[in-house]
C-alpha cells in the first residue's frame, strides 16, 4: 500500500507541475509574451526539471528499477534547485511584479513544488551514498542558467529577474552581490539535502 501510494503521489504531482507550466504557458501566450522569455525563467525550467525527475523516478519505483548513482544525483539536482525556487521566491520575488499568473499556478510551481520535493528526498533518500563531489553536479545547473541569462540579457536587454538585472541590482557589483548569496544559500541546501539524504533511512524498497 504505501509502495502504491509514493508512486501516485509521484505521477500526481509531475502532472499537476505540468499542468500549472502548461496553463501559465498559455496565459503567458494569451498576453504576447515570449516563449524564449518564458522559457529562460528559472522557476518555469526547475519546475519543468522537477515534474519530469518525478515522472522518472515514479516510473523506476512502479516497475521495480533500482536507481543508479546517477539517477540519484539528477533527483538531488532537481529537489536543491526547486528548493531554491521556493527560498528565493520568498525572500526576493513574493512582493514583487511578476506578471499575469493564475494564483494557482503561483502556488504550485513557488512554493506546493519546493515542499514535494524536499519531503520526497527525505522520504525516500538517495540509495547511492553521496559525497562531497557530488555537490559540483548539483552546483552545475544554477551556474550554467546564471551564466546564460547574464550572456543573453545583455544581448537582448532583459533579464528574468531584477537581481541578476545590472540597471536594478545596482550595477554589475549589485548582481555580483545577489549572484553570491544565491550561490551561498545553494552551497547550504547542497550540503544539508547531502548530510540528510545519507543519513535517513529509505521507505520504499525497489
Amino acid at each position: 500500500m504505501k509502495r502504491n501510494i509514493f508512486v501516485g503521489a509521484r505521477f500526481f504531482f509531475a502532472a499537476l507541475t505540468f499542468a500549472a507550466v502548461g496553463t501559465q504557458l498559455v496565459i503567458s501566450s494569451q498576453h504576447g509574451a515570449d516563449i524564449v522569455n518564458f522559457f529562460s525563467y528559472f522557476t518555469i525550467l526547475s519546475n519543468v526539471f522537477t515534474a519530469v525527475v518525478l515522472a522518472i523516478s515514479g516510473y523506476r519505483v512502479l516497475v521495480g528499477r533500482r536507481p543508479s548513482e546517477a539517477d540519484d544525483v539528477i533527483r538531488g539536482t532537481a529537489t536543491i534547485a526547486i528548493a531554491i525556487v521556493g527560498i528565493v521566491f520568498g525572500l526576493l520575488l513574493s512582493n514583487q511584479d511578476v506578471g499575469i499568473v493564475a494564483p494557482w499556478v503561483n502556488a504550485v510551481t513557488h512554493y506546493v513544488m519546493p515542499v514535494v520535493m524536499v519531503a520526497d528526498w527525505l522520504f525516500q533518500p538517495p540509495l547511492a551514498r553521496l559525497e562531497l563531489r557530488h555537490l559540483w553536479w548539483w552546483l552545475l545547473y544554477p551556474i550554467a542558467y546564471l551564466v546564460y541569462s547574464l550572456v543573453r540579457g545583455a544581448f537582448v536587454g532583459w533579464y528574468p529577474y531584477w537581481f541578476i538585472d545590472p540597471a536594478r541590482a545596482g550595477g554589475w557589483g549589485g548582481v555580483a552581490v545577489f549572484g553570491v548569496g544565491i550561490a551561498v544559500g545553494f552551497l547550504v541546501v547542497s550540503l544539508a539535502m547531502l548530510w540528510l539524504g545519507n543519513k535517513l533511512r529509505r521507505n520504499v524498497d525497489y
